[in-house]
């Protein structure tokens, strides 16, 4: 078997072990010693900080984690509040139930409701997307 084919499987991607990053690196520090690298490295994760520390523009950057894809966490803060004061998604719900039954009697003013509860889910649609750092009108 060769190094080519031990490395990949039938499909063509790697496998895990040869993805795998070496051990971390652990190191003890005084109380007095991890506050100054906790003020000195401003709202840099720790890691980074140290990497720059000992490498200087020679450190290799890292991959972001993608957990926080927030854009702006006010706007996000906005929606989720709004989210959170409103009843949407007991109102869809029972909206949903009631076509379901054939019990939702369709005049003029539940159209006009309709609409107008339509128009509140897309301005929050656009909200989040706008806090995820995301073009609304470019979204699906």
């Amino acid at each position: 078997m060769t190094h080519l084919s031990r490395n990949f499987n039938a499909l063509g991607t790697a496998n895990a072990a040869a993805k795998k990053y070496p051990p971390p690196f652990s190191l003890r520090l005084t109380h007095e010693e991890r506050a100054r690298l906790d003020a000195e490295r401003g709202g840099k994760p720790l890691s980074v900080h140290i990497r720059e520390k000992l490498f200087g523009d020679a450190a290799s950057p890292r991959k972001k984690s993608g957990n926080s894809p927030v854009g702006d966490r006010e706007a996000l803060g906005r929606v989720l509040g709004a989210l959170g004061q409103s009843r949407l998604s007991s109102n869809l719900n029972q909206l949903a139930k009631a076509v379901n039954t054939g019990s939702l009697p369709v005049t003029p003013e539940t159209e006009a409701d309709l609409k107008e509860a339509c128009r509140e889910v897309l301005a929050l649609r656009a909200e989040l997307l706008r806090a995820l750092g995301k073009s609304p009108e470019g979204g699906p």
